[in-house]
Protein backbone atom coordinates (compact mmCIF):
# COMPACT_ATOMS: atom_id res chain seq x y z
CA UNK A 1 0.00 0.00 0.00
CA UNK A 2 1.27 3.56 -1.02
CA UNK A 3 1.70 6.15 1.64
CA UNK A 4 0.52 9.23 0.29
CA UNK A 5 -0.70 12.50 1.41
CA UNK A 6 -4.06 13.71 2.31
CA UNK A 7 -5.57 16.77 3.15
CA UNK A 8 -5.22 17.17 7.67
CA UNK A 9 -6.63 13.84 8.71
CA UNK A 10 -7.05 12.17 12.18
CA UNK A 11 -9.80 10.32 12.45
CA UNK A 12 -10.12 6.79 10.90
CA UNK A 13 -13.79 6.05 10.09
CA UNK A 14 -14.81 2.12 9.83
CA UNK A 15 -17.76 1.67 7.94
CA UNK A 16 -19.75 -1.92 6.80
CA UNK A 17 -21.19 -2.61 3.12
CA UNK A 18 -24.62 -3.72 4.78
CA UNK A 19 -24.57 -6.42 2.64
CA UNK A 20 -25.31 -10.44 3.60
CA UNK A 21 -22.61 -12.72 3.94
CA UNK A 22 -23.72 -14.59 0.57
CA UNK A 23 -23.42 -10.82 -1.31
CA UNK A 24 -20.05 -11.15 -2.97
CA UNK A 25 -19.31 -7.33 -3.05
CA UNK A 26 -16.36 -5.71 -4.39
CA UNK A 27 -14.79 -2.07 -5.06
CA UNK A 28 -16.19 -2.44 -8.53
CA UNK A 29 -19.71 -2.62 -7.21
CA UNK A 30 -19.67 -0.43 -4.33
CA UNK A 31 -18.10 2.41 -6.91
CA UNK A 32 -21.11 1.47 -9.02
CA UNK A 33 -23.61 2.39 -6.20
CA UNK A 34 -22.67 5.54 -5.53
CA UNK A 35 -21.95 6.73 -8.77
CA UNK A 36 -25.04 5.89 -9.51
CA UNK A 37 -26.06 8.34 -6.52
CA UNK A 38 -24.48 11.57 -8.43
CA UNK A 39 -21.07 10.94 -6.90
CA UNK A 40 -17.77 11.58 -8.74
CA UNK A 41 -16.20 7.75 -7.10
CA UNK A 42 -16.71 5.66 -4.44
CA UNK A 43 -16.97 7.06 -1.26
CA UNK A 44 -14.45 4.98 0.70
CA UNK A 45 -10.49 5.23 0.36
CA UNK A 46 -10.42 1.53 1.10
CA UNK A 47 -12.73 -1.59 0.54
CA UNK A 48 -11.54 -4.47 2.66
CA UNK A 49 -12.89 -8.16 1.25
CA UNK A 50 -13.89 -11.11 3.76
CA UNK A 51 -10.37 -12.74 2.66
CA UNK A 52 -8.64 -10.01 4.26
CA UNK A 53 -7.78 -8.02 0.45
CA UNK A 54 -7.70 -4.47 0.53
CA UNK A 55 -9.08 -2.61 -2.62
CA UNK A 56 -7.94 0.76 -2.84
CA UNK A 57 -11.15 2.89 -3.46
CA UNK A 58 -11.02 7.01 -3.68
CA UNK A 59 -7.34 8.43 -3.96
CA UNK A 60 -6.22 8.77 -0.88
CA UNK A 61 -5.35 12.28 -1.76
CA UNK A 62 -9.23 13.09 -1.75
CA UNK A 63 -11.75 13.81 0.59
CA UNK A 64 -13.32 10.87 1.25
CA UNK A 65 -17.91 11.04 1.04
CA UNK A 66 -18.48 8.08 3.53
CA UNK A 67 -19.93 10.51 6.62
CA UNK A 68 -21.66 13.46 6.65
CA UNK A 69 -20.25 16.12 7.78
CA UNK A 70 -17.35 14.20 8.57
CA UNK A 71 -15.51 13.59 5.39
CA UNK A 72 -12.72 16.14 6.01
CA UNK A 73 -9.96 14.81 8.28
CA UNK A 74 -11.10 11.61 7.97
CA UNK A 75 -10.16 8.68 6.13
CA UNK A 76 -12.65 5.89 5.28
CA UNK A 77 -12.46 1.96 5.26
CA UNK A 78 -15.32 -0.48 4.59
CA UNK A 79 -15.42 -3.95 4.98
CA UNK A 80 -17.38 -5.97 3.13
CA UNK A 81 -20.78 -7.47 5.08
CA UNK A 82 -22.64 -6.09 8.28
CA UNK A 83 -25.83 -8.12 8.00
CA UNK A 84 -26.74 -11.64 8.67
CA UNK A 85 -28.58 -14.37 7.03
CA UNK A 86 -32.14 -12.44 7.50
CA UNK A 87 -30.22 -8.90 6.66
CA UNK A 88 -30.01 -7.34 9.83
CA UNK A 89 -27.27 -5.91 11.51
CA UNK A 90 -24.87 -7.92 12.80
CA UNK A 91 -21.20 -7.95 13.34
CA UNK A 92 -19.52 -10.07 10.24
CA UNK A 93 -16.16 -8.83 10.00
CA UNK A 94 -14.09 -11.51 9.47
CA UNK A 95 -10.05 -12.15 11.56
CA UNK A 96 -8.56 -11.36 7.74
CA UNK A 97 -10.43 -7.63 7.99
CA UNK A 98 -10.13 -6.96 11.19
CA UNK A 99 -6.34 -7.67 10.28
CA UNK A 100 -6.02 -6.15 7.01
CA UNK A 101 -7.79 -3.27 9.08
CA UNK A 102 -5.42 -2.89 11.44
CA UNK A 103 -2.31 -2.89 8.67
CA UNK A 104 -4.06 0.29 6.75
CA UNK A 105 -4.46 2.06 10.51
CA UNK A 106 -1.11 1.46 11.26
CA UNK A 107 0.19 2.24 7.57
CA UNK A 108 -1.71 5.65 8.27
CA UNK A 109 -0.21 6.19 12.20
CA UNK A 110 2.52 5.21 11.67
CA UNK A 111 3.19 7.92 8.03
CA UNK A 112 4.67 10.87 8.95
CA UNK A 113 2.23 12.23 6.60
CA UNK A 114 -1.04 11.53 9.29
CA UNK A 115 -1.72 12.65 12.51
CA UNK A 116 -4.18 9.81 13.48
CA UNK A 117 -6.11 10.75 17.02
CA UNK A 118 -9.43 8.97 16.09
CA UNK A 119 -10.47 5.91 15.10
CA UNK A 120 -14.48 5.48 15.33
CA UNK A 121 -17.19 3.60 14.15
CA UNK A 122 -20.00 5.40 11.42
CA UNK A 123 -22.41 4.88 14.11
CA UNK A 124 -20.24 6.96 16.53
CA UNK A 125 -21.16 10.72 14.95
CA UNK A 126 -23.79 12.34 16.38
CA UNK A 127 -26.84 12.32 14.86
CA UNK A 128 -26.27 8.82 12.96
CA UNK A 129 -29.04 6.31 13.02
CA UNK A 130 -27.41 3.65 11.39
CA UNK A 131 -25.93 0.40 13.02
CA UNK A 132 -22.94 0.63 10.63
CA UNK A 133 -20.28 -1.11 11.01
CA UNK A 134 -21.92 -3.37 13.66
CA UNK A 135 -19.56 -3.87 15.99
CA UNK A 136 -17.90 -1.78 18.86
CA UNK A 137 -14.91 0.07 17.17
CA UNK A 138 -13.02 0.74 19.91
CA UNK A 139 -13.53 -2.53 21.48
CA UNK A 140 -12.38 -4.70 18.10
CA UNK A 141 -9.58 -2.80 17.50
CA UNK A 142 -7.74 -1.81 20.53
CA UNK A 143 -5.71 -5.02 20.75
CA UNK A 144 -5.21 -5.83 17.42
CA UNK A 145 -3.82 -2.34 16.74
CA UNK A 146 -1.60 -2.54 19.88
CA UNK A 147 -0.72 -6.32 18.61
CA UNK A 148 0.15 -4.81 15.10
CA UNK A 149 2.52 -1.52 16.24
CA UNK A 150 4.39 -3.92 18.46
CA UNK A 151 5.63 -6.39 15.81
CA UNK A 152 5.83 -3.33 13.70
CA UNK A 153 8.52 -2.10 15.65
CA UNK A 154 11.07 -5.38 15.85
Amino acid sequence: MKKRKLHTVDTIVIHCSATKPDHHVRLADIRRWHKAKGWADVGYHFIVLPDGTIEEGREITRQGAHTKGQNVGSIGICYIGGLDDQGKPADTITNEQVSAIADIVDNCCLSDAYNIKYLMGHRDFAGVAKACPCFDVGTKFFAEIIVHSLNNES
